[in-house]
């Protein structure tokens, strides 16, 4: 009963981190539209928030280990990109514009800690399902 517990919170809290990772990023892709290149930084917020919605649902909903994986990866990605483009100057890529920003305002720490709470809430979920994997198969 209390893993049942813990894991019904654990997908409160990676849903929560996710639809805060979300409503941040819809909310701020209009400020960001003014560099363009083939995909200007708004493009790509609009994107994150779009993927952090749909892992929100889907970590909610569909409770398999997929869909956990994709609520970390969602969460991960967006925490890596954002770290690496707060302290390293990339430059333009390809069709993506610069994105260095040398700065932490209140939104992105905000998304910050949304997205680590929801890394860390996934990889409890991706744990007890394998856990819970593995001892189905010992049991037989």
């Amino acid at each position: 009963m209390q893993i049942r517990i813990a894991v019904w919170a654990a997908r409160v809290l990676a849903a929560a981190g996710l639809a805060v990772d979300a409503y941040v990023h819809a909310d701020l892709a209009q400020q960001y539209d003014a560099v363009k290149a083939t995909f200007s930084q708004g493009d790509l917020f609009r994107a994150e928030a779009a993927l952090a919605a749909l892992a929100a649902v889907v970590v909610l909903l569909w409770r398999r280990f997929l869909g956990d994986a994709f609520a970390w990866l969602v969460a991960a990605g967006g925490f890596a990109l954002l770290v690496i483009y707060r302290y390293i100057d990339v430059g333009k890529l390809g069709p993506l514009p610069n994105m260095y920003e040398p700065v932490w305002y209140t939104e992105k720490k905000v998304v910050a800690v949304a997205q680590l709470v929801t890394v860390a809430a996934a990889t409890v979920l991706m744990a007890v399902d394998l856990t819970d994997r593995h001892r189905r198969r010992r049991l037989g």
